[in-house]
């Protein structure tokens, strides 16, 4: 992939997101400028979701429990917890990284998503040649870490 292209792909991927996330979470936000992460990633809980087709790479959301919770119950007027959170987590990622997919195709970029894994507990996330992380606040709810890991 060359410069441009990959330039091109990764701004594509950051407005998709934020354009996403905009569609599927109906509470005012504001991002953070993205910023280069090529560490390792701790994650306590968080939603995985790999990214094939003309970019490959991943798609993780990660955020306390409480956060998840609080937009579940935003978005469905109910407490939400146990595993019925654990099922939430997973579709709001697949929410978010499916009309991410949407967003970009729009600009010639096809990708798919695949099913999202939770986690949760204390683990380590490694192993991308480009990592990109931006900070989503929701207002009186908390912050969502998400990282663009990008494998070529």
């Amino acid at each position: 992939m060359s410069t441009d292209t990959r330039n091109r792909s990764i701004t594509s991927l950051l407005n998709g997101t934020s354009k996403a996330i905009k569609t599927v979470v109906p509470i005012e936000y504001s991002m953070s400028k993205p910023a280069l992460d090529n560490g390792i990633i701790l994650v306590q809980y968080g939603v995985f979701i790999g990214i094939t087709g003309d970019i490959k790479g991943k798609l993780i959301l990660i955020g306390e429990e409480e956060l998840f919770g609080s937009l579940g119950k935003l978005m469905f007027g109910m407490e939400i917890d146990g595993e019925m959170l654990l099922s939430f987590s997973g579709e709001l990622g697949n929410m978010i990284a499916g009309n991410l997919s949407t967003h970009i195709v729009s600009e010639g970029i096809n990708i798919d998503i695949t099913a999202p894994s939770i986690i949760k507990g204390n683990a380590e996330i490694q192993g991308h040649n480009l990592g990109i992380q931006f900070t989503s606040s929701f207002k009186d709810i908390g912050d969502m870490h998400i990282h663009l890991l990008l494998d070529e």
